[in-house]
């Protein structure tokens, strides 16, 4: 009976965990579907070519312009400089916490830096606009402190935490018995580190920072309120920009239920869909790819 009730609750939890699983897909599929019969239509005024390529972006002229190269162009540079600033802040913090740091140290650090992961993007966005910008209009003498500049150092802000608290806990993790045989034979507490509990864990450090830039790529109030919203190819990293999520949240009001502005503002939602599965995608390889090497050198 004990074992008949155990396969019972074997096959219960097997359909219920299904069924989470299939109802995720279906979401998923949802709004993509949707996403593309919204986006799909504005292409019956303009080319595949000239929307992702095209240099102006009027879309209420007339005749409108329905260029996004400027929304890409700004994108790709505020996640860029933002993983640039990050991505070794992150992992050096969290190499910090999880191998030099004492573990009182640890026991405040470690909670004050996840409480920072769970600030409203307003809020950060905010300081952004209230207090980072007229810093950097002062100090550095630019038109504007609105800028991509100011919108990357925000995203950084937000990706730090998470890139720290994923990369130490896949750091803590690693087996004590691989460190303590790499000091056995000669090696110090820095080459241990550099040579056995980094290889150890990248898998773990990847999967923080594709978290965690995935997190700057699709990131809307921060860039709608610390980028400047010019649409524009940045020359500088002081130049305002206006990325993908951006142009989305500030337009999407005012666009006319089912009109070219409509359409086209779903279509640049595509784009930034594309952009992010294929990131993802990418990053599952690596982290793949890491992972099996990790594997065969241990």
């Amino acid at each position: 009976m004990t074992l008949l009730n155990r396969k019972t609750n074997d096959r219960m939890a097997h359909w219920f965990f299904l069924c989470i699983a299939a109802a995720s897909i279906t979401a998923l599929t949802a709004i993509s579907f949707f996403l593309f019969l919204e986006g799909i239509p504005i292409f019956k005024k303009v080319t595949i070519f000239e929307f992702v390529f095209g240099k102006y972006w009027y879309p209420t002229a007339e005749p409108p312009d329905f260029g996004i190269f400027p929304l890409i162009a700004g994108s790709l540079c505020v996640t860029l400089l933002s993983a640039l600033m990050a991505v070794p802040l992150g992992i050096m913090t969290a190499v910090y916490l999880a191998e030099i740091a004492r573990p009182k140290i640890r026991e405040i650090v470690k909670p004050v830096v996840e409480l920072l992961a769970a600030l409203p993007s307003v809020v950060i966005g905010f300081f952004g606009m209230v207090i980072v910008a007229p810093f950097l209009q002062n100090t550095f003498d630019v038109a504007t402190g609105l800028n991509m500049f100011n919108a990357s150092l925000m995203l950084a802000f937000m990706a730090i935490p998470t890139i720290c608290s994923l990369s130490e806990d896949a750091i803590y993790s690693v087996p004590v018995s691989l460190k303590e045989a790499s000091l056995a034979l000669g090696a110090t507490h820095w080459e241990t580190i550099i040579k056995v509990t980094l290889p150890a864990s990248i898998s773990g450090i990847c999967t923080a920072v594709i978290l965690g830039i995935s997190r700057a790529i699709g990131e809307t109030m921060v860039v709608l309120m610390a980028a400047g919203g010019a649409a524009m190819v940045p020359e500088s990293i002081f130049d305002p920009v206006r990325p993908l999520p951006a142009s989305i949240a500030a337009e999407m009001a005012e666009a006319p239920f089912r009109g070219d502005h409509y359409y086209a503002l779903f279509a640049t939602g595509i784009v930034l869909f594309l952009f992010t599965f294929m990131f993802n995608i990418f990053a599952d390889f690596i982290t793949h790819k890491y992972r099996q090497t990790g594997e065969a050198s241990l």
